[in-house]
């Protein structure tokens, strides 16, 4: 027996292989297929069955895509309905995989069609459960995310959640081990672990969700305080795992079409194309392609990419660092940004090169800062509301990166800004989006928020630690 958890740092997201006697299945697995494929080669294995939790909001599935080049069935459990071929699996069914028994707990409450999946061994004794996005660790799913489909309110879904985890869930052995589809830095949550696997008796001790006297009332009242709108490309993926896609091999050889200079340049001036610089925040704000967008591959790039990008089908062009070509379009299209027309051959260099006209981003360091008369600066704090108010600067505006689009006209125009978020990366978003949109005096604190001394008397007491990447 193998069960494999196959995480990904950006997505903060948990695939998982099993394989048992020479068949194998795969849960929630991302686009790329590859890494799946490979690990049925190595193990001489067939895959058998590819089990989805729920319609995937975060990412965009692999599914489709490794049915058609495996013959593996999809599983759905009740009240999915996807527009390709799949198998419709009852609450408590069980199929098998090699000598391992995988049973269908239909767990509704994030979803509609949220199913857990029981692994058991040939003995039945129960081994893991694989949630989904039904039980993290330290967390549960949000519950606002289907309710238009289904017509209900969030509190009616979260007190179907809370059935769900009392009736199905919290009734399985102590000793069974929790495989989460998401860890801490998800949209998918608000309070999840860093840790990517627990037990159950583990998670009934210490998840604040799970308490043994907590009231459906207060379940729900916990579970949906707090909870921040969800970012606006998740309808977009849903609707994509729903309904199927293009082919990642196609994607990708679009999307690696190496640019001239002149074929770049021509693309830049079409008013539907999005110029994307995925390199570091320090070489981007040395010098940049004017009315470039800056999402570094170094941070938490997809889920960025499809809160501040607009649409899916969105043209987008990019410049990144030479070698990171592959790894930038394969990103962006595990959120469903596929329409990616090629890359600046050379990279920024070729740019440069040209003699082309260049932009940068002004940045000061922490010392510089504390020495500036911070009463007569504009100082915005691009950090999640729950970062802002465990502590911020007394002189600070808080304005999230996250809604950035819809704050524009909030920020002045006529007075240099300052920015800065926790570590220096998403202060560097801000400020290639609001030069793009004519804001031209901008500042950006290296190091962020971290690199202020708590002792700075301008910091506001620490509350408590709540959001923040």
């Amino acid at each position: 027996m193998n069960v494999e958890q196959i995480y990904t740092k950006c997505l903060a997201q948990g695939a998982y292989y099993i394989e048992s006697n020479g068949e194998a299945a795969v849960i929630d697995p991302l686009r790329e297929t590859a890494p799946y494929i490979e690990r049925l080669q190595a193990d001489g294995a067939k895959i058998k069955y590819i089990f989805e939790t729920h319609f995937h909001a975060d990412f965009v599935s692999g599914h489709v895509d490794l049915a058609k080049s495996t013959g593996a069935s999809i599983v759905f459990g009740p009240e999915a309905n996807p527009s390709f071929d799949y198998l419709s699996a009852k609450d408590q069914e069980v199929f098998f995989v090699g000598d391992l028994q995988i049973r269908v707990l239909h767990t509704p409450g994030h979803t509609m069609e949220s199913c857990c999946f029981l692994m058991s061994d040939k003995a039945n004794k129960d081994i893991a459960v694989f949630t989904g996005d039904t039980l993290f660790i330290g967390d549960v799913g949000r519950p606002d995310l289907a309710q238009k489909a289904a017509d209900m309110t969030q509190e009616d879904l979260a007190g179907m959640l809370f059935d769900s985890l009392r009736n199905k869930v919290m009734t399985l052995g102590d000793d069974v081990i929790v495989y989460p589809a998401h860890g801490a830095g998800s949209a998918c949550g608000k309070n999840m672990s860093s840790e990517t696997s627990c037990t159950i008796g583990k998670q009934k001790r210490t998840n604040y969700a799970l308490r043994q006297d907590m009231t459906k009332a207060e379940f729900i009242k916990e579970l949906t305080d707090g909870l921040m709108p969800p970012p606006q490309y998740f309808g977009m993926n849903v609707r994509m795992n729903k309904s199927g896609y293009e082919s990642i091999d196609e994607v990708m050889r679009r999307g690696l079409s190496a640019l001239s200079i002149d074929s770049f340049t021509a693309l830049m001036s079409e008013e539907d194309v999005l110029l994307l610089d995925t390199r570091n925040a320090d070489d981007f704000a040395a010098g940049y392609v004017p009315g470039s967008i800056f999402i570094g591959l170094e941070g938490q790039f997809a889920p960025w990419v499809g809160a501040l990008i607009p649409t899916d089908r969105q043209k987008i062009i990019l410049v990144t660092d030479l070698g990171n070509e592959e790894e930038t379009v394969q990103r962006l299209a595990r959120v469903g940004y596929d329409n990616v027309l090629g890359f600046l051959e050379g990279g920024y260099q070729t740019w440069l090169s040209a003699k082309n006209s260049i932009e940068s981003v002004s940045r000061i360091d922490v010392n510089e800062f504390m020495s500036l008369d911070l009463d007569q600066e504009c100082v915005i704090d691009v950090r999640k509301p729950g970062e802002y108010e465990a502590s911020h600067l007394k002189v600070a505006k808080s304005l999230p990166l996250d809604f950035i689009k819809e704050n524009i006209n909030s920020y002045p125009k006529d007075v240099p800004l300052l920015l800065h978020c926790a570590g220096g990366y998403r202060s560097m978003i801000a400020a290639s989006i609001l030069k793009k949109n004519g804001f031209n005096i901008i500042q950006d604190l290296i190091g962020g928020y971290r690199d202020i001394p708590e002792s700075f008397s301008l910091r506001t007491d620490f509350i408590c630690p709540n959001e923040g990447n």
